[in-house]
């Protein structure tokens, strides 16, 4: 019995490690990277299932949205600000990655013990507890972002490895997904449990990665741009053998503007996420999709923004970023066209074709944002520029979400405002974007 009983986890735990490290990514840490994610991925759902009916469903929508937006501003706006500080202090302090990575773990295994203490009553201090499990997501994010170019397996490509990992958490929030609910019926506070448990195997899992993502050899600061175009600062190498010479610190700003359009319309498409995050969560508690309850539209609008961002995350790896900016351009059209027929006719499948095209838009920018970065930001600082390009997109989501919040809940002028979120960033790239396509890039790394 014994035998029988663990056969079939230990077949689940050998797929998915002969999946995780096949191409070399076994022996360059890739792997463990992917494991890792799947490990946070789950312990997000987890908590996810547990926060769902308390805080969207046991108080009124006015109320739950007042604390919601109070808190959002006092736990995230700080972190909003920071939001510079967060790149150099990774530019810093290098040799701390799988320490912050496991610092994010931690914190979030403590709140879901918080949590699980509040979950029941309801009490005010779940809201925070619950942001701050926000707040630590969105850290080790921005961490893994800048862990990723240290882990690449000779024959993989960036794009590739950011793609493999992203899927590997996707599919581990699937299968959470189920689990959680189970939990849930056992009692509120037990998927926080379980969350917990996620989180500390999660906390060791950081410390296994290679030694050498904490290496801080051969990698510079990056800068995002030289204010009013003013010249780089000059840094100093030395030669053996010969005189000091002077050379300009690489910037994104002086590889081109593609990585900079891209990185603004990546900001446009993840505040769009973020704005529908909100905004469905209390529109559809207040008026669910004709013909459904609220637990079922919200259910529905999850499952497209998940599908959306599963199928986005396939093509990207499948398109192998070619064309990177046609791809970016193609998807803030997609966007856009998406949300303008949604505000002039709400509607059920209007309202999850939104869902889903967001979450394939948000998955195929940001694979083509990383395949930019790879192209035209110099090794040495493509690292550095991970980190804060993810920081700018994180806190883009935040932006976003804040929106959503504060706007009346009115279906058509939500859809209506996203459009406009969009619109923003397709008018300030979608030219500069095509005008780089139509250069071309002969030296574009696309393997």
């Amino acid at each position: 019995m014994g035998r029988a009983v663990h056969r079939p986890p230990a077949a689940l735990g050998r797929g998915i490690r002969k999946a995780t490290h096949a191409q070399g990514a076994g022996e360059s840490g890739l792997g463990k990277l992917a494991e890792l994610h799947m490990i946070n991925s789950a312990g997000d759902m987890l908590i996810t299932v547990a926060l769902a009916s308390t805080v969207f469903f046991s108080v009124p929508t006015g109320e739950a949205r007042g604390r919601v937006a109070l808190y959002l501003a006092v736990t995230l706006a700080p972190f909003i600000l920071l939001a510079p500080i967060i790149g150099p202090l990774l530019d810093r302090i290098p040799h701390g990655r799988r320490a912050a990575m496991a610092g994010a773990m931690l914190a979030r295994a403590l709140l879901a013990l918080a949590l699980s203490g509040a979950v029941a009553g309801g009490g005010l201090e779940l809201y925070p507890a619950a942001l701050g499990v926000l707040v630590a997501s969105k850290a080790y994010n921005i961490v893994r972002s800048a862990v990723v170019p240290r882990l690449l397996p000779p024959r993989v490509s960036l794009v590739k490895a950011h793609s493999r990992v992203t899927l590997a958490g996707l599919l581990a929030t699937g299968a959470a997904a189920p689990v959680g609910a189970g939990l849930h019926q056992l009692g509120p506070q037990w998927p926080l449990y379980g969350a917990f448990a996620m989180f500390i195997v999660g906390l060791f899992l950081a410390f296994t990665l290679p030694h050498h993502v904490d290496s801080a050899k051969g990698e510079h600061k990056a800068r995002l741009a030289a204010a009013g175009g003013e010249p780089e600062p000059w840094v100093v190498k030395h030669s053996p053998g010969h005189e000091e010479r002077a050379a300009r610190r690489p910037g994104l700003r002086t590889v081109g503007a593609s990585v900079l359009n891209a990185l603004i319309a990546n900001s446009a498409v993840r505040g769009l996420s973020g704005f529908l995050t909100f905004f469905l969560a209390f529109l559809l508690r207040e008026h669910p999709l004709g013909g459904f309850d609220a637990a079922v539209s919200l259910g529905l609008v999850a499952v497209a923004a998940g599908g959306g961002n599963a199928l986005g995350t396939t093509l990207g790896a499948w398109l192998k970023a070619r064309g990177p900016e046609v791809i970016i351009a193609a998807v803030l059209v997609l966007a856009l066209a998406a949300t303008v027929v949604a505000a002039v006719r709400y509607e059920t499948a209007t309202v999850t074709a939104v869902a889903a095209c967001a979450g394939v838009c948000q998955a195929l920018a940001k694979l083509s944002l990383d395949a930019l970065i790879q192209r035209d930001v110099p090794e040495e600082v493509r690292t550095s520029a991970f980190a804060r390009s993810e920081t700018l997109v994180q806190m883009s989501w935040v932006a976003g979400g804040a929106v959503g919040l504060v706007l009346p809940l009115v279906g058509t002028l939500g859809m209506a405002v996203g459009a406009g979120v969009v619109a923003v960033g397709a008018v300030l790239t979608l030219r500069g974007l095509l005008a780089s396509a139509r250069r071309g890039t002969p030296h574009a790394r696309v393997a």
